[in-house]
C-alpha cells in the first residue's frame, strides 16, 4: 500500500472483528476532533506499543525498513539515514495544509522494545486515511494487523467516522490486514490502488 505523507483504557469493537481492542484514550465527540487529534499519542497493544514518531527514530528505521522487497508494490527504494531524517522532520512538523493532520507512529514490540515498522494516519475532517509498513523479518507475525486495529480503534474513539486505506491490487497481505481492521473493499481507486473503507464508525459504549 502507498503511504500518505504523513491514557486510560477503553474497549472498542471494530466491525467484523470478534475481539474488542484495548487502547489508550477515551471517546470524544466530533466537535473536539480537530483539537484532540493534532498529535499522535502512545497506543498500547497486546504485543506492540505504538510510539509517536521522532526524528531520531530514523537511524533505527533505516535498518528495519531497508529491504528492497518492501517497495515491490509502491515503487521506489529504501531511504538512506539522511533521507529518512529529512522525511521524519517533515512529518513531525505536520502538514502545511491546516485541513489535514498527519499522525505517525513507530511500531515497537512490547517485549524486546525494538522497532518493527511504522503506522500513519492522515486526518481530513472526520475521515482518516491509514497506512502501515512492517519490516520483512517481522512479517507474517500479526504485527501489522494489531497496529492497524489499535490505530483504527484509537481514531474512532477520537471521533473519526470514516477509515480508508489504499491498497495495491494483488497485495494480499495488506488486504488481509485491512479486512481484519474492519475495512472492506470498495469500487474506488486512487493512483492505481483499490480503496478499502469502513464508514459510519462508532466507538463502543
Amino acid at each position: 500500500m502507498r503511504s500518505s505523507p504523513a491514557q486510560a483504557f477503553a474497549s472498542l469493537t471494530i466491525a467484523g472483528v470478534d475481539e474488542p481492542i484495548a487502547i489508550a484514550g477515551g471517546a470524544t465527540g466530533p466537535a473536539t476532533l480537530s483539537r484532540t487529534m493534532t498529535k499522535a499519542e502512545v497506543i498500547q497493544g497486546e504485543r506492540i506499543v505504538l510510539m509517536p514518531l521522532r526524528i531520531e527514530d530514523a537511524e533505527e528505521m533505516v535498518a528495519a525498513l531497508g529491504d528492497e522487497s518492501l517497495h515491490r508494490f509502491t515503487g521506489g527504494r529504501p531511504a538512506t539515514a539522511v533521507e529518512l531524517r529529512e522525511r521524519y522532520a517533515k512529518l513531525v512538523r505536520g502538514s502545511p495544509d491546516k485541513t489535514h493532520t498527519w499522525l505517525n507512529w513507530i511500531i515497537r514490540m512490547v517485549d524486546a522494545g525494538g522497532a518493527v515498522g511504522t503506522m500513519q494516519a492522515t486526518l481530513i475532517g472526520e475521515a482518516a486515511d491509514i497506512a502501515w509498513v512492517v519490516g520483512v523479518r517481522w512479517q507474517s507475525r500479526g504485527f501489522a494487523t494489531e497496529a492497524a486495529r489499535c490505530v483504527a480503534s484509537w481514531l474512532v474513539s477520537k471521533g473519526v467516522r470514516t477509515l480508508r486505506a489504499n491498497i495495491h491490487p494483488g497485495h494480499e497481505a495488506s488486504e488481509r490486514v485491512a479486512s481484519r481492521a474492519g475495512l472492506t473493499v470498495t469500487e474506488g481507486w486512487v493512483d492505481g490502488e483499490r480503496v478499502w473503507a469502513r464508514t459510519n464508525c462508532r466507538a463502543a459504549q
